[in-house]
């Protein structure tokens, strides 16, 4: 088990006169690039201001999926991608993503016929990478596979099949395997500035390390501007008059007990009030309930649901249960920002659904590379397309991708989703060893979740967790399953923390005071 302590880290910074890429931002689209980098022998580094998967990609539907609404909407060659990464993502990361079964309810006569055609189509974009054939469902198999589901005027279902995943726990094997296979990957440390050379051509940044507050000069042949919703703040520090880029859009998420979709099968709503699709999916105990399509005039860290969003989700959700979720049941509720690809015409509808969920790439005149737009099922296809781009950019010796078939860390041939520490795929048995040798370490944090302390000693240990929001919101997903039992654990989680990694009481007392700050706006 490979262990990168932050002064290794840290010193890896300057242990290079010149990075091949340097990647700004270490959420999904980041971690893409730098891995594919990595995968073709060059020299990468990757910054990330906070913490791995800190924005929009911890706070997703945990779909992998081609996108049901995208082959309705006719983004035939979209879907048909995004299909085909679903497979190369179940393959690299066998641990955290799993077939999916989700059924569509159909009230009305033509239902039926109409989802069962279009579904019959996800699964040939599929070819031989299909997760299981869609097949029509009476109204008896519909009721016995969605338990609480609406019975008056239910005339039958579909099923099909499509992926979920951990998002974050994503991101943090993504980190590691960039750490084994050579590359330096950094959390908590931000660019601050872009250097340029004489012509005016990039060819490195400042960087500012969060904890000491040191600061770094570091140059690198092509500098990546990976930041997601907020790629116009990187962009702004290249070109202060730089037109807009990212059109912020909100989704938010409402988690409710597992009793108000009893079974394994997913619910899909495919056509909500406002054009979109609402899923109910059962995640880790819970079900989640999402998402909305809100424009935002601006993208922030901690962005908070607006009470018109949550009273929608609830309302959808209300048309087809029978025990109907209220606002007293949310466990937890979070938002995450889109960063959609923002129209260029000003005439354009600003309606987010309708704004492109492909990517682009875009060159500044100085050098710097952005890209804006994707979704995290297509992560490994971005980072693919951005390292293309780069190789030209920065005169780079041309070498393949070789991302398609490479493990992610942790990955194992035949996963048990169900069983206990399954997240951690080849890293479990060693993570009971540790609760074996230290048996207080396999208590609870908090009695009703079997998240363990060792998990916090391992986070801190071998998956860069520096502080307490980094581990009860994104190794152990606490936070968004129940955020008032996350606050509860807190206190446990800074003391073991502060162990690990040498820090005070009044460190610890700051931690939890700042944690439970945050927690409180994930609670209705």
């Amino acid at each position: 088990m490979s262990h990168f302590p932050r002064p290794t880290l840290l010193a890896q910074l300057t242990s290079q006169p010149e990075w091949d890429l340097l990647v700004i931002g270490g959420g999904a689209t980041g971690l893409g690039v730098a891995l594919d980098a990595l995968s073709r022998g060059y020299r990468t580094l990757l910054l990330e201001r906070d913490d791995f998967a800190k924005g929009t990609s911890s706070r997703s539907t945990k779909l992998v999926h081609g996108g049901v609404r995208y082959l309705a909407q006719g983004d035939i060659a979209l879907v048909r991608e995004a299909l085909h990464e679903r497979g190369l993502l179940l393959q690299n990361a066998p641990h955290l993503v799993s077939n999916q079964e989700f059924v569509i309810p159909n009230y009305r006569w033509w239902g039926g016929p109409f989802y069962t055609i279009g579904l019959k189509l996800y699964d040939w974009l599929a070819g031989r990478r299909s997760f299981g054939n869609s097949r029509h469902l009476s109204r008896a198999e519909t009721l016995h596979r969605l338990g609480n589901l609406r019975r008056a005027g239910l005339r039958g279902g579909v099923l099909y099949h499509d992926g979920q995943f951990d998002d974050a726990r994503l991101a943090v094997n993504l980190a590691q395997t960039i750490l084994e296979t050579g590359g330096t990957a950094l959390n908590h440390c931000a660019v601050t500035g872009l250097r340029q050379n004489a012509a005016g051509h990039l060819n490195g940044v400042q960087a500012r390390d969060q904890e000491t507050g040191r600061t770094y000069e570091l140059r690198a042949k092509v500098v990546v501007n990976a930041t997601g919703v907020f790629v116009d703040e990187v962009l702004h520090l290249d070109e202060p008059t730089a037109r807009p880029l990212v059109q912020p859009s909100q989704g938010v998420h409402l988690v409710v007990s597992a009793d108000f979709l009893p079974g394994h099968c997913a619910l899909m709503i495919p056509k909500t009030d406002d054009g979109r699709v609402l899923f109910a999916v059962p995640w880790q105990g819970r079900v989640l309930l999402g998402t909305t399509d809100t424009p935002l005039p601006a993208a922030s860290p901690e962005p908070r649901a607006q009470a018109a969003e949550i009273d929608f989700i609830l309302r959808t959700a209300g048309r087809y249960l029978v025990r109907v979720p209220g606002r007293s049941d949310v466990l937890s509720v979070y938002a995450g920002l889109r960063p959609l690809a923002a129209p260029t015409d000003a005439s354009t509808s600003t309606s987010t659904k309708e704004i492109s969920r492909s990517h682009k790439i875009i060159v500044s005149e100085s050098g710097l590379l952005t890209i804006v737009g994707g979704k995290w099922t297509t992560y490994r296809r971005m980072g693919e397309d951005v390292v293309d781009r780069a190789i030209e950019l920065g005169g780079l010796p041309p070498m393949p991708s070789r991302t398609a078939h490479l493990p992610i860390h942790g990955a194992q041939t035949t996963p048990d989703h169900h069983a206990p520490l399954a997240a951690y795929g080849t890293d479990a048995p060693a993570l009971r060893q540790l609760m074996r040798e230290q048996p207080a370490l396999a208590e609870n944090l908090v009695p009703e979740f079997a998240f363990t302390r060792a998990e916090v000693v391992w986070a801190a240990r071998y998956e860069l967790a520096r502080t307490v929001e980094d581990v009860l919101a994104r190794r152990v997903r606490l936070l968004f399953l129940d955020a008032r039992a996350a606050s509860r654990a807190a206190p446990v989680v800074a003391e073991l923390l502060a162990q690990e990694l040498g820090h005070d009481a009044a460190w610890q007392q700051q931690q939890v005071t700042e944690f439970t700050e945050l927690a409180r706006g994930y609670v209705l």
